[in-house]
């Protein structure tokens, strides 16, 4: 076998630097800059390349450290867990007669902001940004916005495009950790700066949020190659990617026009599987993080089943990628949308029950900020804090009200349904009114729309078409009109009783 032009290119510029030993010097990974926020109560790792056999000290908290490059350039130093601390730290990396330094660094809770365009939306265009982003200046809450340098257009990628997707340079090498300010705030994750600004006003402590979101991607996009691999209910998406119906028709469409100016067999794409773990999760192994809050599924929802299979396993990759085991995970239900988008209440559903599969996760309920039309709906906030929510309950321990009403179990008495959830003590309706969205099925499984009332923490529901009712379900329409709510006006999720 042999490479073709980029492949021996790369050859040559290994052997290059391994003869040579000129690994162009004193590196840092790309997450590193001035203004970054570090995780507390971890271990916390520096690394990059220099060259090979040379000494690298770091200076952190007056305190140096030193290791020896390995022969491919690459080196790695440690320090001690650190508690937070919003007074700016000062670190200093030397090697030979280059020093670098990393000045205004806090130490505090990082969170990684990921998915796919709801979650890269960003803040100026959202609904609340006229009020919000004038407010937004808040030394202790920080971004590191790593985007694409290039979309996802109808047209087809030029050749400096498609050679920087083989070599896994898709997102911008340039970003830098910047502090909120209106200008920083504004291009930023509009979900990610209204969940990380409820949770650095609940800590008070810095709060750091990396967003390497990417519109339209895949859930397996950003899983690893080897859990791809070895998983025989998943290793079939990594072949014969363009004609594999199990990846929906618009994700290889789009991506198709991208690539048809592609030469080499091999060509790469951000929507293939693996790619965005190899191109931005990998990057980010090392780096300390306190959890992940996720906004995906648009590009997977047409399939609910390989889904369920899909996301489980990114869920555990990413755990292994971060050795924890319990890292926390919340992820945002999908919303309404009408417009082609029937299997929607069937996916938000299941993403409900993925909540009992799933240990140490937790759902957003955005069911009703949704538009009819727009697959980008511009209400962030409400999803932001509701993230921010879980958080704080289950990883913060705080006492608060962490979700809207889950359904918990249905009986069926007579021509009646009697459903019961948690997290509420109270089920009232948004607007005041009657019980919208409620549907009732016999064995036939053939769904009508049911009466229903409310008691307590129970709903019970009646329908004179359905004299015997088996199931029951509650906002599944692709675009929800649901009005269930708890006692702090907190949304119920998409539910059925069928599942």
């Amino acid at each position: 076998m042999h490479p073709n032009g980029e492949g021996a290119t790369i050859i040559a510029e290994t052997v290059y630097k391994i003869i040579s030993k000129d690994f162009g010097g004193l590196k840092l990974a790309s997450v590193f800059s001035d203004n970054m926020v570090l995780q507390r109560d971890k271990p916390i790792s520096f690394w990059g390349t220099a060259n090979p056999d040379t000494e690298v000290t770091i200076y952190f908290n007056n305190k140096p450290l030193s290791t020896t490059t390995r022969y491919d350039g690459k080196w790695q130093i440690t320090f001690p867990a650190q508690k937070a601390s919003e007074n700016p730290h000062t670190i200093t990396i030397k090697n030979l007669n280059t020093t670098i330094t990393l000045q205004n660094i806090v130490i505090g809770e990082v969170w990684l902001c990921s998915g796919q365009s709801n979650m890269e939306f960003r803040l100026k265009s959202a609904r609340n940004a006229s009020q919000d982003i004038p407010n937004s200046t808040n030394k202790n809450l920080r971004f590191f916005d790593s985007k694409g340098k290039f979309g996802f257009p109808t047209s087809a990628y030029n050749t400096e495009q498609l050679a920087d997707l083989n070599k896994l340079h898709y997102f911008n090498e340039n970003t830098t950790w910047q502090e909120s300010t209106p200008t920083t705030s504004a291009d930023f994750s509009a979900v990610g700066y209204y969940f990380g600004k409820m949770l650095q006003d609940s800590l008070q402590i810095p709060v750091g949020l990396i967003c390497n979101a990417v519109g339209g991607s895949t859930t397996e996009s950003w899983i690893d190659r080897y859990t791809l691999e070895h998983d025989t209910r998943l290793v079939d998406l990594l072949y014969n990617w363009s004609k594999n119906d199990n990846i929906q028709p618009w994700v290889r469409e789009r991506a198709g026009q991208n690539l048809e100016n592609a030469e080499n067999p091999f060509q790469r794409h951000p929507y293939h599987p693996t790619y965005l773990y190899e191109s931005s999760i990998t990057d980010l192994a090392n780096f300390p993080i306190a959890g992940v809050i996720w906004y995906q599924g648009e590009s997977n929802a047409h399939n609910v089943e390989l889904h369920e299979v899909t996301f489980t396993t990114l869920v555990e990759s990413w755990r292994k990628t971060w050795s924890n085991p319990e890292l926390p995970f919340y992820y945002v239900q999908l919303s309404s949308m009408e417009v082609g988008r029937e299997t929607w209440g069937h996916f938000r559903d299941s993403q409900r029950r993925l909540l009992t599969a799933i240990p140490h996760s937790g759902m957003a309920v955005s069911s009703e900020v949704g538009n009819r039309t727009d697959v980008h709906p511009i209400d962030k906030k409400p999803v932001g804090e509701r993230l921010a929510r879980w958080a704080l309950s289950e990883t913060y321990n705080f006492n608060i009200a962490k979700s809207g009403p889950l359904f918990k179990n249905a009986t069926f008495v007579k021509d009646k349904a009697i459903v019961t959830f948690t997290d509420t003590q109270n089920l009232e309706t948004s607007d005041g009114e009657a019980v919208k969205s409620v549907e009732l099925a016999g064995n036939d499984k053939i769904f009508y729309p049911a009466n229903a009332h409310l008691i307590g923490d129970t709903l019970e529901a009646i329908s004179d078409k359905v004299p015997y009712p088996k199931y029951v379900r509650y906002g599944w329409a692709s675009f929800s009109e649901g009005n269930l709510v708890n006692e702090i006006g907190l949304p119920a999720s998409t539910f059925s009783s069928e599942f």
